[in-house]
């Protein structure tokens, strides 16, 4: 709990800062407020600070200088893409991040069953396998299926692809950031059961080189879990 609080503070942090460089209030070259002026008109700890300043330094939008401080980058607004873990508690930023991945994953699956070599078809299954073990364990296996996905973005023999998920994370699997809407422990059983099969079927169409089937696997399993999550949205609204 504390360190979600932590995170939502850092993030609130961020959208300051960020708001004041993209909206000219703090130029290029400009040097941001020290440590302790942040955390006195933030009312936040230095810990927090300090991972804002780390976020607005990956986004592109400040450089550090030794012993300096942080100053505001020569272009900040060509700032690289970036999801914010605090948002994706929201299901509207679930079912964003489901379609960008139905749009990136259907022709990564084509891809990995027209190039994959034994060796990928062999770690695909075996993190087909890994899935098994974990919900036979009632664990959750959210670790597994994020890792049956980057698999499969592996055997693309495209690295952009592997890379691409790796930056998503947790993200890619939906039950990590919202609660399941089922009821029991034999309801969830029943419903990663459901997701097993469906990566089965992709396995078969990679396993077989057949990438029509493969794309058509992952696409019906994608779509499935974005309309799982559509459906937990629109009854969350009445």
């Amino acid at each position: 709990m504390a360190e979600r609080r932590s995170s939502n503070l850092a993030e609130k942090v961020l959208s300051r800062l960020s708001t004041e460089i993209r909206g000219g209030r703090l130029a290029p070259g400009d040097r941001l407020p020290t440590e302790q002026e942040l955390t006195s008109t933030m009312g936040v700890s230095r810990t927090v600070v300090r991972e804002a300043v780390a976020a607005l330094r990956a986004d592109g939008l400040v450089v550090t200088r030794r012993g300096s401080g942080a100053y505001v980058a020569d272009n900040p607004t060509a700032s690289p893409f970036r999801i914010a873990a605090a948002q994706l508690g929201r299901l509207r930023d679930v079912l964003d991040v489901m379609e960008l991945r139905l749009a990136v994953e259907v022709e990564a699956a084509g891809f990995a069953a027209a190039r994959r070599s034994r060796k990928h078809v062999s770690a695909v299954k075996s993190a087909l396998r890994s899935i098994d073990r974990a919900l036979k364990s009632g664990e959750g296996a959210v670790a597994e299926d994020f890792a049956f996905h980057r698999a499969i973005a592996e055997a693309t023999g495209n690295a952009q692809f592997p890379r691409f998920l790796a930056f998503l994370g947790s993200h890619v699997i939906p039950r990590q950031s919202v609660r399941l809407s089922v009821d029991t422990p034999a309801d969830r059983r029943a419903y990663l059961e459901r997701i097993q099969q469906e990566h089965s079927r992709i396995v078969d169409g990679i396993a077989a080189g057949d990438p029509v089937e493969a794309r058509r696997a992952m696409r019906d399993h994608l779509t499935r879990s974005l309309e799982r999550y559509r459906r937990l949205a629109e009854g969350s609204k009445q």
